[in-house]
């Protein structure tokens, strides 16, 4: 009897498992396929740039004012914990490297991409969800206008370009906080503080990479935005739901590809 209770429990718990990673497998292929629909009916939304156009100023600039405040105080945080350690070993004069290295090369493309899907990939989930809840896309395809052409298409190349601009100025705001903190407040001379950055900081080894990042991050951050609204039950629960995956799984991706793709970078 004790047998039998114990192989029904792991019979159930061994069911649930392959249920889950079915679902997971099926939507990592449902994901795939939009992405792919995406790129092929992105001529049709190039030809109505308007859209692309208004879905930039949603997703970059309304978020402009968060990423220059963020970049801001992270770039003073690291001039302060910076210049605490450095002076330990007497390097004190290349705080300049410290802050734009660690901007350009992680900060600045990670925490972007993090406050990204914070703030336009919940908005574009939000929206796309209620589209689908009020039958919006469904009224869309009766009247034989194709909603990947012109909903998704517009709203993922928004987030594509959108992404390194919002990551450039995340870096170049930091570096300016970092220059506040080390020069004026804390005393550091201001040539060697900029003249050890330009001496460091490698355009190919450090900026392009920082941008290869930025870019791969707006595909992940926004598809998965994409596609979760495009999923999701056309419920209040189910686009609340939608939301928050949004959030927790364009985070772990952006924290995940980071390392893979830094393991590259150094490789090569």
């Amino acid at each position: 009897m004790i047998k039998s209770n114990l192989l029904v429990k792991i019979t159930r718990i061994l069911r649930g498992i392959g249920k889950r990673m079915i679902e997971r497998t099926w939507r990592l292929g449902a994901g795939a396929r939009l992405f792919f629909l995406t790129i092929i009916y992105s001529g049709e939304s190039f030809r109505r740039f308007h859209l692309t156009l208004r879905e930039i100023y949603f997703t970059g600039v309304m978020s402009m004012m968060l990423i220059i405040v963020s970049g801001f105080f992270v770039g003073m945080v690291l001039a302060l914990q910076g210049y605490n350690t450095l002076q330990k070993y007497g390097s004190s004069e290349a705080i300049g490297v410290l802050v734009a290295l660690s901007l350009v090369r992680e900060l600045g493309p990670v925490v972007t991409a993090l406050l990204f899907a914070g703030r336009a990939g919940t908005a574009i989930t939000a929206e796309i969800g209620l589209m689908k809840t009020t039958e919006q896309l469904s009224a869309m395809e009766m009247m034989a206008v194709n909603p990947i052409a012109r909903v998704i298409a517009p709203r993922f190349w928004a987030g594509l370009i959108s992404m390194p601009i919002l990551a450039t100025v995340f870096s170049m705001v930091g570096i300016l906080g970092g220059y506040l903190v080390a020069v004026p407040l804390i005393g550091v001379d201001d040539g060697a503080f900029w003249s050890q950055m330009q001496a460091n900081v490698d355009v190919r080894a450090d900026i392009v990479n920082g941008l290869i990042k930025s870019l791969v991050f707006g595909i992940v951050c926004t598809m998965i935005a994409l596609f979760e609204g495009f999923d999701a039950p056309p419920t209040a629960e189910g686009v609340s739901r939608a939301t928050t995956r949004t959030v927790v799984i364009s985070s772990f991706a952006v924290l995940g590809l980071d390392f893979v793709l830094t393991s590259f970078m150094l490789v090569v």
